[in-house]
C-alpha cells in the first residue's frame, strides 16, 4: 500500500454577499484533501469556521500533522481517536470514505444503507439585511418550499414579517445565529409561532441557553453552535427539540452517522446542515440527510460557480452525488 495525502486551500466566489449576524463574506474559502492509493483517489472538503476557533492555516496544519499517519494506513476508526472533531478531521474522513468506495467498487450510499432513489428538499438561505432587502430576497424565492432566514438582531420582527408577507406558502426555518437575548427571546418566539415558523435555530449563545428550558417552546428549537458531536446530545435534552448535524462540526461522516443515530434514539428531530462550500462538501451530507427531518444543503446554490460534476439541483431539490464527484 502506497498512500499520498495533499491538502490545498481553494476559494469560490459567492453570488453577491452572504450575511449573518456575525458578519458578511463574498467568497467561500475551503480546504480540499486528496488521498491517493494505488492509483485511486479519494477527496474530502472542509470549511474552517472562525466561530469555532478555526482558520485556513490552522486547519491545513492539523491535516498536515496527521498526514504521516494517514500515509501509513490510518483507518477511519483510528482517525476518530487521533483527531478532535472539526473541519480538519472532516476533510480527511470524507476523503477516506471516498477512497474506500473507489477501492471496493461499492458506493458509500450502499455502505451506510442510504437511499439514492430520489431527491431531497433543501432549505434555501436568505441573508440577513434590512426588512426591504430580505423581502426582495424572499420574493425572488417565494416558490421554494423551504426558506431559511438569517436573523439575530435586537428586533427581528419587521424582517420576519416582511419575509412571511411575500412568501406565504413557504415553510420557514429561522436562524438567529446566537443573536437573541433572554430579554427578547419570548417576544421573538411568540411572533415566530404566530407566523407559522417551522423551526428556530440557535436563538441564544452556546453555553448561555439555559433559559430555553424555562419557557414553553411554541416553535421547536434546534441546536447548532451548542452541539458538535454525539457526546453533547444528552445535556441538551431539556432545552432543544432538534439538532443541526454538520460534518465540519462532527469531524466527518463517521461521527455524523453515530450522532444522527443517537439523536434519533433520544427523540431529537434532525437537521443536516452545511457551511458555505461546494458540492464536494455537500455530497456526503446529502447521503446523511436521506431520512432527516430537515436538510439545509444549499451551499453550492449560494456560489457564483461550483466544482465540475457538482451535485444536481433542480430548484430546491438536490440529488445524491454521482461517483465522479464523491462516494
Amino acid at each position: 500500500m502506497s498512500r499520498h495525502l495533499q491538502a490545498t486551500i481553494e476559494s469560490f466566489p459567492i453570488a453577491g454577499v452572504f450575511t449573518i449576524s456575525r458578519g458578511s463574506k463574498t467568497q467561500a474559502d475551503v480546504i480540499c484533501c486528496v488521498i491517493t492509493e494505488d492509483g485511486m483517489t479519494g477527496r474530502g472538503e472542509c470549511v474552517p469556521y472562525r466561530r469555532y476557533g478555526e482558520s485556513l492555516d490552522g486547519v491545513l496544519a492539523e491535516i498536515e500533522a496527521a498526514a504521516d499517519a494517514v500515509r501509513g494506513g490510518l483507518s477511519r476508526a483510528g482517525l476518530q481517536q487521533r483527531m478532535k472533531p472539526g473541519a480538519a478531521r472532516n476533510a480527511i474522513d470524507c476523503a477516506l470514505w471516498d477512497l474506500e468506495a473507489k477501492r471496493s467498487g461499492q458506493r458509500v450510499a450502499a455502505m451506510i444503507k442510504a437511499s439514492t432513489d430520489g431527491s431531497l428538499v433543501t432549505a434555501f438561505t436568505l441573508s440577513l439585511g434590512e426588512p426591504e432587502s430580505m423581502a426582495a430576497q424572499a420574493r425572488r424565492n417565494a416558490t421554494r418550499p423551504l426558506l431559511k432566514i438569517k436573523l439575530g438582531t435586537e428586533d427581528d420582527g419587521p424582517r420576519l414579517k416582511a419575509v412571511r408577507e411575500v412568501a406565504p406558502d413557504s415553510r420557514i426555518i429561522l436562524d438567529a445565529n446566537e443573536g437573541w437575548t433572554e430579554d427578547n427571546l419570548e417576544r421573538h418566539m411568540a411572533l415566530a409561532a404566530e407566523l407559522g415558523v417551522a423551526l428556530i435555530e440557535q436563538p441564544l449563545p452556546a453555553g448561555q441557553d439555559a433559559a430555553l428550558a424555562q419557557i414553553r417552546r411554541a416553535v421547536p428549537v434546534c441546536a447548532d453552535e451548542s452541539v458538535h458531536a454525539t457526546a453533547d446530545l444528552e445535556g441538551l435534552r431539556d432545552r432543544y427539540d432538534a439538532v443541526n448535524i454538520k460534518l465540519d462540526k462532527t469531524g466527518g461522516l463517521t461521527e455524523a452517522l453515530a450522532m444522527k443515530a443517537e439523536a434519533q434514539r433520544l427523540g431529537f428531530a434532525v437537521m443536516v446542515g452545511c457551511m458555505v462550500g461546494t458540492s464536494l462538501a455537500m455530497a456526503p451530507a446529502v447521503l446523511l440527510a436521506q431520512d432527516a427531518d430537515f436538510a439545509d444543503l444549499d451551499g453550492p446554490l449560494l456560489l457564483a460557480h461550483d466544482r465540475p460534476q457538482g451535485l444536481r439541483y433542480e430548484g430546491s431539490l438536490v440529488y445524491p452525488p454521482d461517483a465522479a464527484l464523491w462516494g
